[in-house]
């Protein structure tokens, strides 16, 4: 639900098909990637629910410490830069609900 999700702050989901994805809040705007760092394949929060920077700026890999811009998830500094996050597909619905897309 929207309300999980306070802006600039993000939240880990686990899909049905086992995999982690979160979804991040800016601007009223809802962004989702899997839970995977391009560079080494791991995770990247430090902390449950701490995928972005101290500014809350950027999402942060906890590993290496590249940064990835929210909207895009295109990462501007650290051992990755030019990749980007999987992006997932979400759709928000009236009723507040966040619902991948199929």
């Amino acid at each position: 639900m929207m309300e999980d999700i306070p802006e600039r702050e993000a939240r880990a989901f686990e899909t049905i098909n086992g995999e982690t994805i979160f979804i991040t809040q800016r601007d009223g705007c809802f962004y989702a990637y899997q839970n995977l760092c391009p560079h080494l394949q791991v995770e990247l929060e430090f902390l449950e629910n701490q995928f972005l920077d101290r500014d809350q700026e950027y999402i942060e890999c906890s590993t290496h410490g590249a940064l990835f811009q929210v909207e895009t998830g295109h990462c501007i500094s650290g051992p990755c830069v030019g990749q980007s996050l999987e992006k997932v597909a979400i759709t928000v619905h009236s009723d507040g609900g966040i619902y991948l897309e199929e």
